[in-house]
C-alpha cells in the first residue's frame, strides 16, 4: 500500500449539506502534508501525464497550487494559477465554476491561443471545476493536452462524462458508511 492510499484510508470524513467530504492534505491542506507524500504524488503525475510539448501547467486555486508547483519544479514547465480574484489584466478570461458544494467566478491569465496545456487538480468529484476550466481553455483557443486529478471521488454525477476529456487520476475512492474505500488503486479510467 502506498502513502496516498494509506493517507486516504485514514482521512476523516465530514458531512456538508448532505455531501460526504474527506479531509485530506492534498485536497484541504489539513492535516499537514508530509513531503514524502507530495513527492510520491508528483512522481506518479509525471509518469502518468502526457507532458511532451506542454507549454504550461494550468491549475485552479487553491488546492491545485502545491501539487502543480512541485510538478512545475520537476519538469521546468511554467505554471498558471486560475484565481478567484479578478485582476483586470489584458487577456484575462472569466469562467464560472460550480461544484457539488460551491459556486465561484474564476479568472485565467497568461494562457493564449495555441498554448498546449496540462490541467492539474487535486480532486475530481462532480467534474464542475474541470468542465469550466477546459471549456474556458477551449474558448481561448488553447489545446488541452491532458487532464490529471490526484484523487477521483466516484459514485456521483461527473460533468466530464461524455466530454472530449478523459481525466487521468492516481486513485479512485468512494465514501461508504463514513469511511473512504479505494475503488481502483491505479486510478485508470
Amino acid at each position: 500500500m502506498d502513502q496516498l492510499e494509506r493517507s486516504l484510508l485514514e482521512a476523516p470524513i465530514i458531512e456538508k449539506e448532505g455531501y460526504h467530504y474527506f479531509v485530506h492534505p492534498i485536497s484541504d491542506g489539513v492535516p499537514m502534508l508530509e513531503p514524502s507524500l507530495l513527492r510520491e504524488i508528483v512522481i506518479k503525475i509525471i509518469r502518468k501525464a502526457r507532458l511532451e510539448d506542454v507549454d504550461k501547467i494550468v491549475t485552479p486555486a487553491a488546492m491545485g497550487i502545491h501539487i502543480s508547483t512541485a510538478v512545475s519544479l520537476m519538469t521546468d514547465i511554467p505554471l498558471v494559477v486560475i484565481r478567484k480574484r479578478q485582476y483586470g489584466l489584458g487577456g484575462e478570461v472569466a469562467l464560472f465554476q460550480e461544484t457539488g458544494y460551491s459556486e465561484n467566478q474564476m479568472y485565467i491569465n497568461d494562457v493564449d491561443e495555441g498554448d498546449r496545456v496540462l490541467v492539474l487538480d487535486d480532486v475530481l468529484s462532480t467534474g464542475g471545476t474541470l468542465e469550466a476550466i477546459t471549456g474556458a481553455l477551449e474558448g481561448i483557443g488553447a489545446e488541452v493536452v491532458d487532464v490529471v486529478a490526484v484523487i477521483k471521488k466516484v459514485g456521483g454525477e461527473n460533468k466530464l462524462d461524455g466530454s472530449n476529456y478523459s481525466v487521468k487520476t492516481l486513485i479512485n475512492v468512494d465514501v461508504v458508511d463514513g469511511e473512504v474505500v479505494v475503488v481502483d488503486e491505479t486510478g485508470d479510467d
